[in-house]
């Protein structure tokens, strides 16, 4: 019975991924169109700096959400430890959660001067558009940014009931 509702929960997420997918694909044709735009409206030197941020914001977030799920996967291994975990594996988780902690960090200051930039490219669009052109930028990145959230969580979830299922495969004899 666990197992089934493993399997079918699994193919609960993985439909949902499919129309995540489908989303994605929506936003990225909806970010082409606005690529399209920005670049017939606004000088070189400030098509490309929309372009840097824009590559740089599926970048930046898949980076932070990818170290926060690895960070929380070296905490849930160290809350597990008990007076039977080897001292090396302690350390050893230890020290991955020091560096993971560093990384993290670092990549919350890629995020701030990413929201900076954002602030910026704004208000170079703001020059150009129409203000509902402006109010659309600002929901593809809105939506774009919960596209990339939404896809790492699903496949996090994923990944859990996949080992789930597999611990769970591997106890029956």
């Amino acid at each position: 019975e666990l197992m089934a509702s493993l399997q079918s929960r699994l193919q609960e997420l993985w439909e949902e991924q499919e129309l995540v997918l489908l989303e994605a694909r929506e936003c990225a044709k909806w970010g082409e169109e606005l690529e399209v735009l920005v670049k017939d409206l606004c000088k070189p030197q400030e098509f490309e700096r929309y372009m840097m941020f824009i590559g740089d914001l599926e970048k930046v977030l898949s980076l932070l959400l990818c170290l926060s799920s690895r960070l929380a996967r070296v905490q849930n291994a160290l809350s597990r430890m008990d007076g039977s975990t080897e001292p090396e594996e302690k350390q050893s988780l230890n020290e991955r959660h020091k560096l993971l902690s560093r990384q993290r960090e670092d990549a919350k200051d890629l995020k701030e001067n990413l929201d900076r930039r954002e602030r910026v490219v704004s208000g170079i669009l703001a020059k150009y558009l129409t203000e509902q052109q402006l109010q659309d930028y600002e929901h593809f990145v809105q939506v774009k940014t919960s596209l990339l959230i939404e896809q790492k969580d699903l496949e996090e979830q994923i990944k859990f009931f996949e080992e789930q299922l597999e611990n769970l495969e591997q106890s029956i004899p």
